[in-house]
């Protein structure tokens, strides 16, 4: 009888040992991929699991909010072997390891003493998707000929940082423009610095056709051809366009000057000013543009007429941003008097044809006849 009760206990272990290990056996068993995901890294809830032993997901398959850095529990119900419900949570970390890239130009190249914006069209994109800026390291000097060897750092908020390389290359200015226009009556040919051709015929200088006064750059004191017609036509067209857009009354301030009007006008800025200030927004005789009748000086009724007091006001901001549109440019743009010679003047307009002015427009950011052409515009006396 021991003997029977010792077989049956025998045997219900072996029994309970066999369901043992067959429910081990088909317990549910799972690796995972990563439990760290790179930031805005498209990946689905599901994707977590790389392999599964002994079970089925029944977690609905969707992505992931990787937007933020983080940690995050990501749960995923898995039906086992013998078809119960299982919860299983995973905790995972969103991370951002990937540096920015930085969209640059390899080499920039200006003339000494032009203005440059070395971050113009420098832009940076990042995995984060925020918006990273963008600085220069490295010193240069523009008004100092050579090549010059920055970096364009960028920095995302996790501390990747990305450098490029650039150059920087000041080229000399070519002195043999400068002689070229200054005072020269002898019929010639020359090249600037940005490779246009320049030719000076009875005292006038041409720069790829368009006749040039500055202050490198003179005219006769014979020369008196008064306010082109054209420029008239021009002219009228665009006050009437700012008329449509409620501007009314724009007329023309001053127009051409003859060589002798401009030397008066001149030699009494210097007795009230001073020569050296009167130079900043007055030509001296034979080198203004009014005496090309190419130029005037735009007024309006009801504001300051050809002084700062202009500046910033309606009718400024509508010829700013529309005179390209009939053939003018703003001659002497706000901060670039290191180029022209002349302050700021948001009153005087030039003619030189719709083709050229819409690429000295540049988007609002006036590009000036000197920087365009690579010419100078300083006096030598």
């Amino acid at each position: 009888m021991k003997n029977k009760y010792k077989i049956l206990f025998l045997i219900l272990i072996i029994v309970g040992t066999c369901a043992y290990v067959f429910y081990e056996s088909k317990k549910i068993i799972i690796e995972t991929k990563t439990e760290k995901i790179q930031i805005n890294q498209k990946i689905y809830n599901t994707d977590i699991i790389k392999n599964l032993k002994n079970g089925k997901i029944t977690t609905e398959k969707k992505l992931i909010n990787t937007s933020k850095k983080g940690k995050q529990k990501i749960e995923i119900k898995i039906k086992n072997f013998f078809g119960k419900i299982e919860k299983h949570t995973f905790e995972i970390e969103i991370i951002d390891i990937e540096k920015p890239t930085i969209k640059y130009n390899k080499n920039i190249e200006i003339t000494e003493g032009d203005e440059v914006d070395l971050l113009k069209d420098v832009t940076a994109e990042d995995n984060s998707k925020e918006k990273i800026k963008v600085t220069v390291k490295g010193n240069y000097d523009k008004n100092k000929p050579g090549t010059y060897e920055l970096k364009y750092v960028a920095k995302d908020s996790s501390g990747n940082k990305a450098e490029e390389n650039f150059t920087l290359t000041v080229k000399e200015k070519a002195k043999e423009e400068i002689k070229q226009g200054q005072n020269n009556n002898s019929n010639s040919a020359f090249k600037t610095s940005k490779g246009f051709t320049g030719t000076t015929k009875n005292g006038m200088t041409y720069i790829d056709g368009y006749l040039i006064a500055n202050k490198t750059y003179t005219l006769p004191s014979s020369y008196n051809p008064g306010l082109s017609q054209e420029v008239r036509n021009a002219a009228e067209k665009m006050f009437s366009a700012a008329a449509l857009e409620g501007i009314s009354g724009m007329y023309i301030g001053s127009g051409f000057r003859s060589y002798s009007t401009q030397n008066t006008l001149y030699n009494n800025y210097v007795a009230r000013d001073g020569k050296a200030a009167a130079d900043t927004y007055s030509a001296r005789p034979g080198h203004s543009e009014h005496q090309t009748g190419l130029a005037f000086d735009i007024c309006v009724p009801g504001y300051a007429c050809i002084s700062s007091g202009f500046n910033n006001t309606p009718p400024a901001n509508w010829l700013a941003n529309n005179a390209h549109k009939y053939g003018f440019i703003l001659r002497y743009p706000q901060n670039k008097t290191n180029e022209t010679g002349y302050i700021y003047e948001s009153w005087h307009f030039r003619y030189v044809g719709e083709d050229l002015a819409n690429k000295l427009y540049n988007n609002g950011d006036w590009i000036t006849m000197e920087s365009y052409f690579g010419i100078t515009s300083e006096y030598n006396y």
